[in-house]
């Protein structure tokens, strides 16, 4: 009887880990930069927001303008996407921003800031969360 209940806790414990193998999501696949900003811009800067998108920064040296998008790892129904660009240091408002209900970016947002430096950042679906960014950064 006492091998019984070992072979059956035994089959029980492999069926709920072949269920759980089965269950379990495949992870996100992370924001790819596809030209949002148009021609010329590069990606130069980017800051992951936890495991739903990514915030780019992208330059273009041809005109001396900034670029910025947020992104989200998998467009789906729309969620509330922000992003925000500005001459460092920011202050109380960014110099440009968008916001509203997108179903996989905000932005492009542009910025001249020649021989300055920038700060930018966004979030998504977090709307009174904090901002994933960097300050004070491509400078020239």
């Amino acid at each position: 009887m006492r091998i019984l209940k070992q072979a059956a806790a035994a089959v029980l414990v492999a069926g709920a880990a072949a269920a759980g193998t089965i269950a379990a999501a495949a992870p996100a696949a992370a924001a790819t930069y596809n030209n949002e900003c148009g021609a010329g811009y590069a990606v130069v800067n980017s800051a992951n927001i936890g495991s739903t998108g990514t915030v780019f920064l992208t330059y273009n040296s041809s005109t001396k303008r900034n670029c910025a998008i947020t992104k989200r790892n998998t467009a789906g129904s729309t969620v509330l996407i922000e992003v925000g660009l500005s001459v460092s240091p920011k202050g109380n408002h960014w110099d440009a921003f968008e916001g509203g209900q997108f179903t996989s970016y905000a932005g492009p947002i542009y910025l001249s800031a020649a021989g300055r430096c920038v700060d930018w950042g966004g979030r998504i679906n977090n709307p009174n969360g904090s901002w994933t960014g960097k300050n004070g950064t491509n400078c020239g």
